[in-house]
């Protein structure tokens, strides 16, 4: 048992020199979703601490996010969030893809599949009440709707 725990020991600590790729991270974002739109203070609150980690070029990392292999989970989570949806980039979208990540975003958010299940218990701001994942459905509806006219 002792000679597994040291190999494991080893392990971890090999791990802890291999590069990460971490995703860059930038607080100025000119093209940004709340910086260029007039989204409710309260939204946007849920934005940046449910969505945004994953979700913007704004990632927080805590100190677990530079351990691996948790540090190696973590900046693939952020890589595939950012690819899929980047808040950052928001401006720059054309107007039939905002329609179709906001439908996303109302099925995500309103279906309890967002933030991912392991994110609010390590980080309660994230976490979302039926309430305020209702407020961000209709906060979507509305936002759409200004999109079109």
């Amino acid at each position: 048992m002792k000679k597994f725990l040291w190999i494991l020991l080893i392990i971890v600590l090999v791990l802890q020199v291999i590069p990460t790729n971490r995703p860059e991270t930038k607080t100025n974002n000119p093209n940004d979703l709340i910086v260029n739109n007039q989204v409710p203070a309260e939204v946007a609150d849920m934005l940046r601490n449910a969505c945004y980690d994953c979700h913007s070029n704004e990632s927080k990392y805590p100190w677990y996010a530079y351990v691996a292999p948790v540090s190696y989970l973590i900046n693939k989570d952020i890589r595939e969030g950012r690819k899929h949806l980047n808040f950052s980039d928001w401006q720059g979208l054309e107007t039939t893809k905002k329609l179709k990540l906001l439908d996303e975003i109302s099925d995500e958010v309103g279906g309890g599949d967002m933030p991912y299940f392991i994110y609010p218990p390590l980080h309660p701001e994230a976490r979302l009440s039926d309430a305020d994942r209702q407020k961000m459905v209709d906060w979507t509806t509305d936002f759409g709707d200004g999109l079109l006219k």
